[in-house]
């Protein structure tokens, strides 16, 4: 169960399936080649193929021949043998980042859900430079703008870009007012905040 858990929340990082997704796909829809994939049927009964990394493909070839799951198995079957429920793959979540909150305090405070772990590769993804629009078809968005949240969300993405805005040869560093300032009870010049009287 252990490499089980480990194998789920691998594909979950890496894909941003949904969790109805993963506990939906079965063995027949990992796909094994010079790239492999996943296959999954999402919201609206769309078809969508998520590919794999290379490490990620080791791990799955290991894990279902250890199995040696039917064609029609789920990929991560509870401990009965048929498909998991949305809510063990809570708990089996809620116990792993309990786990990892003893080496990582920073997790003590966060609440860590499937849905959490979807927008994981989106972030990933805004964040090395992919296009909204090719994220939206990985994640299976209906819209390029359901992908904006990712973006709303991005400090680091925010920061890059206002980085860019910045003046040809200005300094950087944060504004320190010097003994000639004004006060904030001293009048300002209007031309100097840009307006006209």
């Amino acid at each position: 169960m252990g490499r089980r858990d480990h194998l789920l929340l691998v594909v979950a990082v890496e894909t941003g399936l949904r969790v109805s997704e993963i506990i939906g796909l079965r063995v027949t829809e990992v796909v094994f080649g010079a790239s492999s994939y996943v296959r999954c049927i999402g919201k609206g009964r769309k078809e969508r193929l998520t590919p794999l990394s290379h490490r990620t493909t080791s791990l799955m070839r290991w894990w279902l021949h250890e199995r040696k799951a039917a064609p029609t198995d789920p990929v991560f079957p509870a401990r009965h043998g048929g498909s998991m429920s949305r809510d063990a793959v809570e708990r089996l979540l809620k116990r792993h980042s309990t786990a990892a909150a003893a080496k990582c305090r920073s997790l003590a405070a966060k609440t860590v859900s499937p849905h959490v772990l979807r927008h994981t590769p989106a972030v990933n993804l805004l964040q090395a430079g992919v296009d909204r629009a090719v994220i939206a078809l990985i994640l299976g968005h209906e819209s390029v703008e359901t992908t904006q949240m990712y973006l709303d969300a991005d400090l680091a993405t925010k920061e890059r870009a206002l980085a860019r805005t910045a003046p040809v040869g200005a300094k950087h560093g944060r504004f320190r007012p010097s003994e000639s300032t004004p006060s904030s009870g001293a009048a300002i010049p209007l031309g100097i905040i840009g307006c006209s009287a």
